[in-house]
């Protein structure tokens, strides 16, 4: 805190202290007021410009220094002044001096406040650019919140000042009115609580009112203006509820949700039902990983007692189990299921030609033209390309077209580059290293799994490492080039050029929304890198809903049908009642071997959000069941509010390091701390007992010493 900040601060406490020391606070009784009023009136005659002017000062300080009395004070006011001259002084002072407070917290408090809580400010200034001046006049017309919080409050955030003044005129001239006509009539008034009248009461509830009122009406002016464009082409009837573009999860899970409560709904989808995961990601994956385990458990026999083995296998014969995979999972995600479920699927191309009407271009060349009252976006991503020179003449497969393209050759590439350090890079270079390709995984940042801590990236890149892949942190991959028979990535690092000769290239550097294509840029639909939306998953145009990787900001398969819940509850019920997309507890996995999950903050995000956490570690090393499956390693690492067991965020390495977080979501989910796992039977011997354990191990860093000792004395005492 600066100099300036401290002074400011101890002439704020000086002169609160001044007011308490010297009992000000006496002339600001109703007793007082009336037994004044005689000579206050009297004076008032004799100079009435220097007692107006004394009595704004007065109003003024009292505000900025949150001084208690103000409902007194402007009493006084209407009773000296009358209803128009008191209301003119009472309405500027107050607000003159609710804007020096905000602007005295602003100066004192809000530096600390944002090193320290940085996110959560930066969450609620979000909200506060977006909506913060109706919420300061809601809190205005109706004191939920004592004004002189609402002052400090304010203060703390990013809002203008300006914009702080006038909506605090504007909200606060209404009570200011009832305040002030009560204080004319002051002679025939007994107390304060006179003032409150059932007719005043009413007028209040009415004021409460109000601001719900206005946002309704103000909604309706904004749909009215956003849809102006449209009026005469809006279908009078539709012929459908709803329309889902995209048949991945969110699309799958929209157009269920609404079969299910009987509404009629058409998924539009052009390829292949299931989407992404199905078809190109956690599907074919895990199918992936489980024989590249495989493989790797009997070169490694002896862990188990048994001998090595050097596994003879096919490699075409393992992609061909991927796809197995596939096919086996399919059916429920068919056309023929959810044909059933009372969804119509058409299998083809959708384009929003306004805001109601769907062009549907079949994959059999025929048109259609659909309407519905709400429309779901959910189009998915696709993986991104880099622009390397020299890409294409080299050829190169993402982690959509691999699946197929792998399944061709009989053997495995030899020489495999794995573009990327994310989850999928880190995924497929350990696969395809177990499966027997000389793996090297290019990552342009100086560690793999970035969003992870530091020591989970270090024990992902140990794990991959170990298994032969060669892990190229801090390589910028420059360009591809053909030399002979020979491709050859070049890339840079610390200022010199390196040469990666490979078979087979893998792009894994992310993926990206599909914006372009159905129609979103021919009706202004906003997008920025994904379909922009509001909390309830609204786009510009209120009927139209973006759910699942289209509308971020998440990219799992969860998470998208999380969202598809609320984008089709809404679309279907919002009229009536909206729902908020929450996004408090969403937890993921890394699927390599070990697994690496979690839930909620790690110790990088809390750091970099300045919010104080506690970190309880158990070590997987040290559990039975671990330790005879040969799985002995990683951990579970837990913080927790300081001295609390409240948990902000779980990150569990280890062996079915996903299915034991699932214990964690739902205690983060239903409020439920460590006590309470500690305090669940877990079946023994299991993986889940390592969250039992985690949660022995804060309570034993948390037990009552002073108490123990006590107790120990008690003990003692007792054996005579």
């Amino acid at each position: 805190m600066r100099l300036r900040q401290i002074v400011l601060l101890l002439l704020l406490a000086l002169a609160i202290g001044a007011f308490v020391a010297l009992d000000l606070g006496r002339y600001l009784s109703f007793e007082q007021l009336k037994a004044s009023q005689a000579s206050f009136d009297q004076l008032y005659a004799q100079q009435p410009v220097m007692v107006a002017a004394v009595y704004f000062g007065v109003y003024v300080l009292a505000t900025a220094l949150s001084i208690p009395g103000a409902v007194i004070i402007t009493l006084g006011g209407g009773a000296v002044f009358g209803l128009w001259q008191g209301l003119l002084l009472v309405s500027f002072a107050s607000t003159l001096g609710a804007t020096l407070a905000f602007l005295a917290s602003r100066f004192v408090l809000r530096e600390w406040v944002e090193a320290r809580f940085g996110q959560r400010l930066a969450d609620i200034n979000a909200g506060v650019d977006k909506e913060g001046a109706f919420y300061l006049f809601t809190l205005r017309l109706i004191p939920v919140v004592p004004f002189f919080l609402i002052n400090l409050l304010m203060g703390l955030t990013r809002m203008k000042t300006w914009t702080y003044y006038w909506v605090s005129q504007l909200g606060m001239l209404a009570g200011t009115a009832v305040y002030v006509n009560a204080g004319t009539q002051l002679a025939q008034l007994d107390s304060v609580r006179g003032i409150l009248s059932p007719a005043l009461l009413g007028s209040f509830v009415l004021l409460g009112i109000f601001p719900l009122l206005a946002r309704r009406v103000v909604a309706a002016v904004q749909k009215r203006k956003v849809y102006a464009r449209w009026a005469s082409v809006r279908p009078k009837t539709f012929d459908r509820n709803l329309i889902v573009i995209g048949g991945g999860a969110a699309g799958l899970v929209s157009a269920y949700i609404a079969a299910a409560v009987k509404a009629k709904v058409t998924l539009i989808e052009a390829h292949k039902m299931g989407g992404d995961c199905l078809n190109y990601g956690c599907v074919p994956s895990k199918a992936l990983i489980k024989s590249a385990k495989l493989a790797h458990q009997m070169r490694h026999g002896a862990q188990y007692g048994l001998s090595d083995a050097t596994p003879s296998f096919s490699f075409k014969a393992v992609m061909q189990r991927v796809h197995d995979v596939i096919k086996a999972i399919e059916p429920h995600d068919s056309v023929a299921r959810y044909s059933g479920l009372g969804v119509e699927v058409l299998q083809g191309y959708g384009k929003l030609v306004n805001p109601w009407t769907v062009e549907v271009t079949l994959n059999d060349g025929q048109l259609q033209r659909l309407t519905a009252r709400s429309i779901v976006i959910a189009a998915g991503a696709r993986p991104i390309v880099p622009p390397l020179p020299g890409l294409d003449d080299v050829g190169y497969v993402t982690s959509d077209t691999l699946w197929d393209e792998f399944a061709k050759p009989d053997d495995i590439p030899k020489r495999i580059v794995v573009l990327g350090g994310g989850p999928i890079g880190c995924e497929l270079s350990q696969s395809f290293a177990r499966l027997g390709a000389q793996v090297t995984q290019v990552e342009m940042g100086e560690r793999i799994m970035v969003r992870e801590d530091e020591e989970v990236s270090a024990l992902a890149r140990d794990a991959l490492q170990a298994d032969g892949v060669l892990v190229l942190t801090g390589h910028k991959a420059l360009r591809c080039e053909r030399r002979g028979k020979d491709k050859v990535l070049v890339a840079s690092t610390q200022g010199q050029e390196v040469e990666i000769v490979f078979d087979a290239l893998v792009c894994a550097v992310g993926r990206v929304a599909r914006l372009q294509g159905y129609g979103l840029e021919d009706i202004d639909v906003p997008t920025h890198r994904t379909v922009e939306t509001n909390e309830y998953l609204q786009t510009l145009y209120p009927n139209i809903y973006a759910a699942g990787d289209v509308a971020g900001p998440y990219q799992f398969t969860h998470t998208a049908a999380h969202q598809a819940w609320y984008a089709a509850v809404n679309a279907l019920f919002g009229d009536f009642k909206s729902f908020k997309v929450d996004y408090r507890v969403i937890p993921w996995a890394t699927f390599i071997d070990p697994e690496v999950a979690r839930v909620g903050l790690n110790e990088q995000e809390a750091q970099a959000q300045g919010i104080a956490y506690e970190v309880t570690k158990y070590g997987i090393d040290d559990l039975d069941r671990a330790i005879a499956d040969s799985e002995a390693h990683g951990f579970v690492k837990v913080l927790t509010v300081p001295g609390k067991d409240r948990i902000l965020g779980v990150t569990i390495v280890g062996s079915h390091a996903g299915d034991l977080l699932a214990e964690y979501v739902l205690a983060m989910k239903h409020g439920l701390g460590l006590n309470k796992i500690l305090g669940t039977i877990h079946t023994y011997p299991t993986m889940a007992e390592a969250n039992k354990y985690a949660a022995g191990e804060w309570k034993r860093a948390h037990a009552p010493q002073k108490l123990l000792a006590w107790v120990k004395k008690f003990h003692d005492w007792r054996r005579g």
